[in-house]
Protein backbone atom coordinates (compact mmCIF):
# COMPACT_ATOMS: atom_id res chain seq x y z
CA UNK A 1 0.00 0.00 0.00
CA UNK A 2 1.04 3.72 -0.74
CA UNK A 3 1.13 6.13 1.30
CA UNK A 4 -1.47 8.00 -0.14
CA UNK A 5 -3.18 5.04 -0.31
CA UNK A 6 -2.88 4.99 3.74
CA UNK A 7 -3.60 8.50 4.34
CA UNK A 8 -7.01 8.09 2.06
CA UNK A 9 -8.44 5.46 4.60
CA UNK A 10 -7.65 7.02 7.22
CA UNK A 11 -9.28 10.48 6.65
CA UNK A 12 -12.28 8.10 5.84
CA UNK A 13 -12.25 6.74 9.20
CA UNK A 14 -11.82 9.49 10.79
CA UNK A 15 -14.89 10.92 8.59
CA UNK A 16 -17.34 7.90 9.82
CA UNK A 17 -16.00 8.24 13.39
CA UNK A 18 -16.25 12.05 13.22
CA UNK A 19 -20.36 11.35 11.47
CA UNK A 20 -20.68 8.59 14.42
CA UNK A 21 -20.26 11.06 17.36
CA UNK A 22 -22.39 13.57 15.70
CA UNK A 23 -25.14 11.04 15.25
CA UNK A 24 -24.74 9.53 19.18
CA UNK A 25 -24.30 13.21 20.00
CA UNK A 26 -27.56 14.18 19.03
CA UNK A 27 -29.14 11.01 20.04
CA UNK A 28 -28.07 11.71 23.80
CA UNK A 29 -29.40 15.01 23.03
CA UNK A 30 -33.00 13.43 22.22
CA UNK A 31 -32.93 11.10 24.86
CA UNK A 32 -31.38 13.84 27.75
CA UNK A 33 -34.66 16.14 26.54
CA UNK A 34 -37.43 13.01 27.18
CA UNK A 35 -35.72 12.75 30.48
CA UNK A 36 -35.79 16.19 31.33
CA UNK A 37 -39.65 16.94 29.81
CA UNK A 38 -40.79 13.94 31.88
CA UNK A 39 -38.58 14.86 35.23
CA UNK A 40 -40.88 18.24 34.56
CA UNK A 41 -43.84 16.65 34.09
CA UNK A 42 -43.99 15.08 37.49
CA UNK A 43 -42.31 18.13 39.21
CA UNK A 44 -43.95 18.47 42.06
CA UNK A 45 -44.03 14.18 43.01
CA UNK A 46 -40.53 14.62 42.03
CA UNK A 47 -39.66 17.91 44.25
CA UNK A 48 -41.61 16.15 47.34
CA UNK A 49 -39.58 12.52 46.69
CA UNK A 50 -36.33 14.33 46.55
CA UNK A 51 -37.59 16.57 49.77
CA UNK A 52 -38.05 13.36 51.52
CA UNK A 53 -34.96 11.41 50.33
CA UNK A 54 -32.93 14.34 51.86
CA UNK A 55 -34.62 14.38 54.84
CA UNK A 56 -34.10 10.34 55.25
CA UNK A 57 -30.99 10.73 54.57
CA UNK A 58 -29.58 13.31 57.13
CA UNK A 59 -31.38 11.46 59.67
CA UNK A 60 -29.31 8.42 59.30
CA UNK A 61 -31.05 6.12 56.91
CA UNK A 62 -28.17 5.71 53.85
CA UNK A 63 -28.13 6.65 50.50
CA UNK A 64 -30.05 3.12 49.66
CA UNK A 65 -32.76 3.67 52.37
CA UNK A 66 -33.11 7.50 51.41
CA UNK A 67 -33.68 6.66 47.74
CA UNK A 68 -35.76 4.05 48.17
CA UNK A 69 -38.09 6.31 50.86
CA UNK A 70 -37.92 9.11 48.01
CA UNK A 71 -39.11 6.71 45.20
CA UNK A 72 -42.26 5.98 47.87
CA UNK A 73 -42.97 9.28 48.70
CA UNK A 74 -42.94 10.54 44.99
CA UNK A 75 -45.42 7.84 44.15
CA UNK A 76 -47.61 8.47 47.33
CA UNK A 77 -47.47 11.84 46.01
CA UNK A 78 -48.58 11.47 43.04
CA UNK A 79 -51.17 8.45 44.13
CA UNK A 80 -52.46 11.18 46.52
CA UNK A 81 -53.40 13.59 43.55
CA UNK A 82 -54.79 11.07 41.42
CA UNK A 83 -57.13 9.67 44.30
CA UNK A 84 -58.18 13.38 44.99
CA UNK A 85 -58.40 14.48 41.18
CA UNK A 86 -60.76 11.45 40.68
CA UNK A 87 -63.03 11.56 44.10
CA UNK A 88 -63.44 14.86 43.73
CA UNK A 89 -66.75 15.73 42.00
CA UNK A 90 -66.72 19.46 42.37
CA UNK A 91 -65.08 20.82 39.43
CA UNK A 92 -63.68 23.64 41.33
CA UNK A 93 -61.87 21.41 43.88
CA UNK A 94 -60.83 19.41 40.88
CA UNK A 95 -59.13 22.15 39.31
CA UNK A 96 -57.27 23.40 42.31
CA UNK A 97 -56.49 19.55 42.48
CA UNK A 98 -54.90 20.30 38.72
CA UNK A 99 -53.08 23.80 39.02
CA UNK A 100 -51.84 22.56 42.31
CA UNK A 101 -49.89 19.40 40.53
CA UNK A 102 -49.83 21.35 37.00
CA UNK A 103 -48.12 24.94 38.44
CA UNK A 104 -45.23 23.72 39.54
CA UNK A 105 -44.84 21.29 36.33
CA UNK A 106 -45.41 24.35 34.01
CA UNK A 107 -42.61 26.18 35.92
CA UNK A 108 -40.23 23.59 35.66
CA UNK A 109 -41.28 23.48 31.87
CA UNK A 110 -40.02 27.41 31.75
CA UNK A 111 -37.15 26.64 33.62
CA UNK A 112 -36.54 23.60 31.06
CA UNK A 113 -36.65 25.61 27.80
CA UNK A 114 -35.22 28.31 29.00
CA UNK A 115 -32.02 26.17 30.33
CA UNK A 116 -31.56 24.88 27.02
CA UNK A 117 -32.13 28.27 24.84
CA UNK A 118 -30.37 30.95 26.79
CA UNK A 119 -27.32 30.84 24.31
CA UNK A 120 -28.77 29.26 21.56
CA UNK A 121 -31.53 32.10 20.82
CA UNK A 122 -30.15 35.25 21.36
CA UNK A 123 -33.58 37.02 21.04
CA UNK A 124 -34.78 37.90 24.97
CA UNK A 125 -38.42 38.02 23.23
CA UNK A 126 -38.30 34.79 21.27
CA UNK A 127 -36.67 33.32 23.75
CA UNK A 128 -39.36 34.09 26.37
CA UNK A 129 -42.27 33.18 24.14
CA UNK A 130 -40.63 30.00 23.26
CA UNK A 131 -40.13 29.54 27.49
CA UNK A 132 -43.89 30.61 27.91
CA UNK A 133 -44.62 28.02 25.63
CA UNK A 134 -42.41 25.39 26.40
CA UNK A 135 -43.86 26.12 29.99
CA UNK A 136 -47.67 25.58 29.07
CA UNK A 137 -46.87 22.27 27.22
CA UNK A 138 -45.28 20.66 30.06
CA UNK A 139 -48.49 22.19 32.35
CA UNK A 140 -50.76 20.65 29.86
CA UNK A 141 -49.04 17.60 29.66
CA UNK A 142 -48.99 17.14 33.55
CA UNK A 143 -52.53 17.56 33.96
CA UNK A 144 -53.13 15.22 30.89
CA UNK A 145 -51.22 12.79 32.60
CA UNK A 146 -52.95 13.05 36.13
CA UNK A 147 -56.57 13.37 34.41
CA UNK A 148 -55.68 9.99 32.16
CA UNK A 149 -53.72 7.85 35.20
CA UNK A 150 -55.15 4.25 35.36
CA UNK A 151 -56.63 5.42 38.99
CA UNK A 152 -58.97 7.86 37.57
CA UNK A 153 -59.85 6.10 34.59
CA UNK A 154 -61.03 3.04 37.15
CA UNK A 155 -63.14 5.37 39.09
CA UNK A 156 -65.03 7.13 36.04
Amino acid sequence: MRATERKAIYYVKETIMIAAVMLMSVALVGILCVVAYTLATYALPLMLGFAVARFAYHTGSGLIGASFIGLIAAAAAFAVFAVLFATLRSPILRLIVALVFAAPAAIAGYALVHGVTYEAMPSAIWRQIFCFGGGAGVGVSALMRLAGSSFVRKID
